[in-house]
């Protein structure tokens, strides 16, 4: 079973896949405890705030309310609300605390692509088809490791930088634990800040890398 906070359908708004039609599946619990994080209310796994489906899906704002679902049952849940969406996004909190093998299996088996935003934290169980995001948090309060093992997985790594630090930060990760040669790297501003973009924008240009925005948030979206 895994512990859903939250699925809808809506454009993806950062990374490489910005602009696709996406299903959003957002698991509850995560132990790493970025700062900045827009999904706090993601990081406690509370048994008592286990409610049924139809009372997770009527949620109209943010809470640590959850739902345990089998695959299956996410399979029903997205055919009773007609989504169109053909992608689907599983995040979080921190989705790789969850073993992804049968969700991603049985999504790709139907049609889906499937992609996964993690920290990097932890082991990462996906089918092979499925597009793996790193967002690395490093030096985190939750004093996790980066995984070596993520970062050989990572399709893409979307670092979110404030500061000249993040980017030295990203730079001495990679020497230690280098990704694989095709993995694209994308720098994301931290809440869209003026000095932050710039400072992103040119860094990519002069690594060469991505520049990966928030657009959902330009956007007022979910």
């Amino acid at each position: 079973m895994l512990k859903i906070n939250e699925i809808f359908e809506t454009i993806q708004g950062e990374g490489v896949f910005t602009g696709v039609p996406s299903i959003f599946v957002r698991l509850q619990g995560c132990p790493v405890g970025c700062p900045w994080c827009d999904t706090q209310h993601t990081w406690e796994v509370e048994d008592e705030n286990n409610i049924p489906v139809r009372d997770m899906m009527a949620k109209s704002t943010d809470t640590a309310m959850w739902s345990a679902m089998s695959v299956s049952d996410i399979f029903s849940t997205l055919e009773d609300c007609g989504y169109t969406a053909k992608h689907v996004v599983i995040t979080g909190g921190e989705p790789c605390m969850y073993d992804l093998n049968e969700l991603t299996t049985a999504l790709n088996q139907d049609g889906y692509s499937t992609q996964i935003e993690t920290s990097g934290t932890f082991p990462i169980q996906c089918s092979m088809a499925t597009w793996v995001t790193v967002s690395p948090k490093i030096n985190m309060p939750g004093g996790l490791e980066i995984l070596a093992s993520a970062m050989q997985r990572a399709n893409e790594i979307k670092h979110p930088i404030a500061m000249q630090k993040h980017i030295d930060e990203l730079e001495q990760l990679l020497a230690e634990k280098p990704a694989q040669p095709d993995t694209q790297i994308a720098l994301q501003p931290i809440s869209q800040k003026p000095r932050a973009t710039e400072l992103a924008i040119k860094t990519c240009i002069d690594r060469n890398w991505r520049l990966s925005l928030q657009t959902h948030k330009y956007l007022g979206i979910e």
